[in-house]
């Protein structure tokens, strides 16, 4: 069984999106250099910095599936199918959509009874891969849940100053993250990975 992680780029002020769910600048480095990054699905492409495209290319590498929310579902009509990274996603949802126009992709898997299943989903499909959880309300209740083992951010040099935080709903007191594994400073954005600290008993 792989690790759990989280994963969002997230501006200063430790927003993933604004209000209205427009990700404004955070994705400028998506295309701060000239290495070109193959995605799954459209935009087919996306273009790195070297430093960036060596971090990407790990972290995908050991990806096995992705858990995600129904709001991120929605606004993406679940990436028509076939999400860009390439892997099976998990929607934790109150109610599975009755007719999807790409249910027949057997990409997504939907979950109605709690974070805790829908990780459990994820690492059956995952294996021995890592599975990603996305940044808002679905990775705060992972974490507080004690699902996470590293925290991955992508921190890009921009203000929101408010919108959809990258943990929604968690309790401070209840999370301890150690220092920082990996910290790799790049155009537009800076990488870093933290490790979940565990809490006796």
């Amino acid at each position: 069984m792989g690790k759990v992680v989280t994963s969002a780029s997230m501006s200063l002020d430790g927003f993933v999106a604004h209000e209205n769910n427009d990700p404004g600048r955070l994705f400028d480095w998506y295309e701060a250099g000239d290495v070109e990054v193959v995605t799954a699905s459209e935009p087919a492409s996306f273009h790195l910095t070297p430093i960036s495209a060596d971090y990407w290319r790990s972290f995908i590498g050991e990806l096995g599936c992705l858990v995600v929310g129904r709001l991120l579902f929605d606004i993406t009509d679940g990436w028509s199918g076939v999400h860009p990274l390439g892997v099976p996603f998990v929607v934790l949802t109150h109610e599975a959509p009755e007719s999807w126009a790409h249910a027949h992709t057997g990409n997504a898997h939907f979950v109605t009874d709690g974070i805790e299943a829908a990780v459990a989903k994820a690492q059956e499909l995952a294996g021995d891969r890592a599975v990603a959880v996305a940044a808002g309300t679905v990775a705060g209740q992972a974490l507080a849940a004690g699902l996470v083992d590293e925290v991955a951010i992508d921190l890009v040099p921009v203000v929101l100053g408010q919108g959809h935080r990258y943990f929604a709903e968690v309790d401070p007191a209840a999370v301890r993250l150690g220092d920082p594994t990996v910290v790799i400073p790049s155009a537009r954005v800076t990488h870093m990975v933290f490790p979940v600290e565990r809490r006796a008993g």
